[in-house]
C-alpha cells in the first residue's frame, strides 16, 4: 500500500470526524492520562488494514505504541486479539471510529475475496477486482483484495485501456478504436477489448488487443471463445459472475476473472475497540 497516500487520505477522514475537537473526550480526559486499548475480532474472517491503526493514531499524537498480534492476510476467529494501542485516553477515543471503519471494511473485503478464491478453487485463474469501489477508498479496497488472495485490475482510467461497447460503437469498429490508440499511446500501455460474441473476439484478435474480455458469457461459451485466442493474449471473464455461480467457471480456461462484488458488496467484518 502507498503509505504516503494513505496518510494524506486518513488525515481528511480524521478532519471529517473530529472537526474542531472531540467534545465527548477533550473535556473529560486530560492529555496526560494514558491507557491501552484492545482491537478485537467479533467474527471469523481475514484481516486487512492493520498498518492503518498506527498511521491513524500517529496522526493524532506522536507518543502512541501499537502492538500487532495479527498480520494482514491472516485469518482470525471471533474473540481473537488483533492489536493493542497504548496512548492518551483522549486520543484513543478520538481516533477509534476512523480506525475501525477502515479496518472493518478492508477486512470484510479480504474475507469475501478469500471466500471467492476458495469457491472457484482454480489456481490457473486469477481473481481480480474492478473499479466498482467506494469513491475515496479505492486504495484501501484494492489493497484489501490482495490480502484475501486476489489481485488488482487497473486502478483507474489512467493506467490501462479498456474498450467497452460505447467506445467501440462510437469509433465504428474494434479495429478503428485499437488502431487509434496504438498511434497515440506508449508501448507500455495495454489495451483490453470487451467482447460479447465470436465475431467480436475474432475482431479483437485481428486488431492486436493485449487482453480480451468475455462479457456476460456462460462458462460453456467462454470455453469455446478461449480456443480462438492465441496464448499471447490474456483472457478475462467478467459480468454476471457472483459467489453463487463462481464455481461453475472452474476450468473455463481464462487467465482472469474480475468480480465487482468483492468491493461493492462486501459486508464489514465485525471488529471492536475496548479500553
Amino acid at each position: 500500500m502507498n503509505t504516503l497516500k494513505a496518510k494524506k487520505m486518513i488525515e481528511q477522514f480524521l478532519l471529517e470526524d473530529i472537526g474542531e475537537g472531540d467534545l465527548s473526550s477533550i473535556h473529560i480526559f486530560p492529555m496526560h492520562e494514558r491507557t491501552t486499548g484492545k482491537v478485537l475480532a467479533k467474527a471469523d474472517g481475514v484481516i486487512a488494514g492493520t498498518e492503518l491503526i498506527e498511521i491513524t493514531y500517529k496522526l493524532l499524537h506522536d507518543d502512541i505504541k501499537v502492538t500487532l498480534h495479527v498480520k494482514d492476510g491472516e485469518s482470525v476467529q471471533a474473540g481473537q486479539l488483533i492489536a493493542e494501542v497504548e496512548g492518551p485516553v483522549q486520543v484513543l477515543l478520538s481516533g477509534e471510529r476512523v480506525m475501525l471503519n477502515l479496518l472493518q471494511r478492508m477486512s470484510g473485503i479480504a474475507t469475501l475475496t478469500s471466500k471467492a478464491v476458495e469457491t472457484l478453487n482454480d489456481e490457473k485463474i486469477k481473481l481480480v477486482d474492478t473499479r466498482k469501489t467506494m469513491p475515496g477508498l479505492r486504495l484501501f479496497d484494492k489493497y484489501a483484495v490482495t490480502c484475501g488472495g486476489g489481485a488488482n485490475h487497473r486502478f483507474g482510467l489512467y493506467d490501462a485501456v479498456m474498450l467497452k461497447d460505447n467506445h467501440i460503437a462510437y469509433a465504428g469498429s474494434i479495429k478503428n478504436a485499437v488502431d487509434s490508440l496504438r498511434n497515440k499511446l506508449g508501448h507500455m500501455v495495454k489495451i483490453e477489448v470487451e467482447t460479447e460474441n465470436k465475431d467480436q473476439v475474432l475482431q479483437a484478435i485481428e486488431a492486436g488487443a493485449d487482453v480480451i474480455m468475455f462479457d456476460n458469457r456462460t462458462p460453456d461459451e467462454i470455453k469455446e471463445f478461449v480456443k480462438l485466442v492465441p496464448e499471447t493474449i490474456v483472457t478475462e471473464a467478467s459480468g454476471g459472475i457472483t459467489l453463487d455461480n463462481l464455481a461453475s467457471f472452474q476450468n473455463c480456461g481464462v487467465n482472469v476473472i474480475s468480480l465487482g462484488c468483492l468491493t461493492h458488496s462486501a459486508k464489514a467484518l465485525d471488529i471492536s475497540f475496548y479500553l
